[in-house]
């Protein structure tokens, strides 16, 4: 539906439906309200006579029209901007969640019509999502944890022991299953919509005793909220799946035992291949440490054949980018780069990448049914781009192909509000 409450008609094109079905010419979408009122083929269904509704028509002739994608993995709020006299640190909750309310209209700007936000500095990412939700600010769909729960000694504990996770920390230190569960309670109060938890950051060894993922994901699960981790070892991964946790970010180094339980409890796999190969692309890499090219490359390769061995047990693949916890990573760049790497390493066809970033990405944001696909009934994402992403998955990274997004059943205003903020970050934005 446009502004003036006008059915919004797309006709001519090729539809891809983000179901995996063939894509098929000439279909036409016709959108009332918020939803998808009809998908038919050309000369039928609403939109043509003179019918008592006004129609506002997208003239999509020799184009390609399909979901809104979805990103799995952005983080909006993550990064420590260096002010002058403010040092290391974030400058404010307030100034976080301004700088998180314009990366969300980048990243909508790119034909990413919802996002899974796991995890960010204080609790700006709910902020956004609820001023997005209110028409306040201009921005995709968000699906965010709060801050990570972290250990000592684990992924996200970046301070010197004395200071523990002060409170523009991306990471929330936790002793113990009764920590957890009370940072967990505290976190659904402030309305997350899921918890996320960060292991080792290599997988180096096992941060999480096993009772403390399982009190974290009862915890969670009772109070309607999914869990995800970030594990790359096989210990934590399978430990994790053992606890009921609904999705394994990362997952490299799980072996045939970790993927058996995951494929038999119906977790998902978030891979994330997107930051690191730009990294390895990259003049001076993440500028983390010394070997890090090394063990990249090592991680990377596992993780593609971590995935090739997932999809054979029937494991849904979700696709993110980590758009955010890189300084350099821009909103609105980088999205759809993994749906590439899926083709190119993980063996995926075009379309099979196309329904791992739509169809099966609405889980990761609590729109399973509702979103990601082009059906009648459905919530009105879509996209309109004038390349075909069957024949050149890459297209999808750039949003100068994309010639209308709708979100909501409303028409997106493609142009910039403005240029990128000036800021400058330290090298990884999640330290």
């Amino acid at each position: 539906m446009t502004d003036d409450g006008a059915t919004l008609v797309i006709e001519g094109g090729t539809l891809i439906d983000g179901t995996g079905a063939e894509a098929r010419a000439n279909g036409r979408v016709a959108i009332a309200g918020n939803r998808i009122a009809a998908v038919a083929a050309e000369g039928q269904g609403p939109g043509r006579g003179g019918g008592p509704d006004r129609v506002e028509r997208i003239d999509a002739t020799g184009q390609w029209v399909m979901p809104g994608l979805i990103d799995a993995h952005v983080h909006l709020s993550f990064g420590h901007p260096l002010s002058p006299g403010i040092g290391r640190g974030t400058v404010s909750a307030e100034f976080t969640a301004l700088r998180a309310a314009m990366n969300a209209q980048g990243v909508l700007r790119a034909g990413v019509t919802s996002i899974s936000v796991p995890g960010g500095a204080w609790f700006s990412d709910v902020a956004v999502r609820e001023a997005v939700a209110h028409g306040l600010v201009e921005g995709p769909r968000i699906h965010c944890a709060g801050r990570l729960l972290s250990v000592p000694g684990g992924g996200g504990d970046r301070e010197p022991y004395w200071v523990g996770t002060p409170d523009h920390a991306i990471s929330r230190l936790c002793h113990g299953a009764e920590e957890m569960v009370a940072e967990v309670r505290r976190q659904a109060k402030h309305r997350v919509d899921y918890v996320k938890l960060i292991d080792s950051d290599w997988g180096e060894f096992q941060a999480f005793a096993d009772d403390e993922l399982a009190a974290v994901a009862d915890e969670a699960h009772r109070r309607n909220l999914k869990c995800a981790i970030h594990s790359r070892g096989a210990a934590s991964t399978r430990a994790a799946a053992a606890a009921g946790f609904d999705w394994i970010i990362h997952g490299d180094l799980a072996t045939e035992a970790e993927l058996d339980l995951m494929a038999r409890r119906g977790t998902a796999l978030l891979p994330t291949f997107t930051s690191a190969v730009l990294a390895l692309g990259r003049e001076g890499g993440f500028g983390l440490f010394a070997d890090e090219k090394a063990v990249l490359t090592r991680h990377m390769a596992a993780c593609a054949e971590t995935c090739r061995r997932a999809r054979e047990r029937g494991i849904r693949l979700l696709a993110g980018s980590d758009t955010g916890n890189i300084g350099w990573m821009t909103y609105g760049t980088h999205h759809a780069k993994e749906a590439e790497i899926f083709v190119e390493e993980v063996g995926l066809t075009p379309m099979e990448a196309i329904v791992a970033m739509t169809r099966d990405n609405a889980m990761a944001v609590g729109l399973e049914g509702e979103v990601g696909t082009v059906e009648a009934g459905r919530l009105a994402d879509l996209i309109v781009l004038d390349a075909d992403p069957l024949a050149d998955i890459a297209v999808l990274q750039d949003p100068r192909h994309l010639s209308a997004v709708i979100k909501d059943g409303r028409p997106v205003d493609l142009a910039p509000a403005g240029g990128a903020a000036p800021l400058a970050f330290t090298r990884i934005a999640a330290e």
